[in-house]
């Protein structure tokens, strides 16, 4: 292991094995929902644009198989924990639950997060105030859209995408981002192994002149900018 950053990053995050306080509220939630059977009407956002058509499913049944396990919600927990980033991006809500992870991380940090559906962002934005939290804003509508719109006035140093899983939006999310990326900035993809367009998203954003170093999880990738890497170093770590 050759960068002293990831080698402080497997130690003090990735192989951080406290059973911190926050992890069991956010899973009372999700046990909460996973026992929900409302009916919520789900837009099928594509890339780029929203189709006319609406899909039916329970809340109970999108906490089973949407929402982050809680392996990787608590990696960002640590990681928010350890970096204290100043401003976080959250680009696909779901029903809250890795948002949750987010804002207790560091309830400092401002948090805007961004879901798509209408129905879900409703089920989402009300469990957040009622859990107490007050350190984020949650927009609702298309990614293509919001996200311009949110880095007109937002600069975020740690942004979790998860959503679309598509590549030609994935790569366009991450050159807006970059466009505007601090030197420690964390940026953090879901799924780079989901499709072989992901792959092939995960391929460009690792060649990238602006990437200068990439930690692969092989659900989550994780990309750094900082300027101290001469050489771009890319890592898969078994997780």
């Amino acid at each position: 292991m050759h960068s002293p950053f990831v080698f402080d990053f497997i130690i003090h995050v990735l192989n951080d094995k406290t059973d911190y306080a926050d992890y069991g509220k956010v899973e009372s939630v999700r046990r909460e929902l996973l026992r929900d059977p409302q009916l919520l009407n789900i837009e099928d956002l594509g890339a780029g644009s929203v189709k006319n058509n609406f899909k039916q499913r329970t809340v109970k049944d999108i906490a089973k198989h949407a929402a982050k396990p809680p392996k990787f919600g608590q990696l960002l927990y640590r990681m928010v924990r350890y970096y204290h980033p100043e401003n976080i991006l959250e680009l696909g809500t779901s029903l809250g639950l890795t948002t949750r992870y987010l804002s207790l991380g560091r309830p400092a940090s401002k948090l805007i997060t961004i879901e798509g559906s209408e129905e879900i962002a409703r089920v989402a934005e009300s469990g957040l105030h009622s859990g107490g939290l007050k350190n984020f804003e949650l927009r609702r509508g298309n990614f293509d859209n919001e996200l311009p719109a949110v880095l007109e006035y937002f600069k975020p140093d740690f942004v979790f995408i998860d959503g679309n899983h598509r590549k030609t939006p994935t790569i366009e999310y991450f050159e807006q981002l970059t466009a505007t990326a601090k030197n420690d900035m964390i940026l953090i993809f879901d799924d780079i192994h989901w499709s072989g367009g992901m792959e092939e998203a995960w391929e460009y954003i690792k060649m990238h002149p602006q990437t200068r170093c990439t930690i692969d999880l092989f659900f989550i990738g994780i990309v750094l900018f900082r300027q101290e890497f001469r050489e771009k170093q890319h890592f898969a770590i078994r997780f």
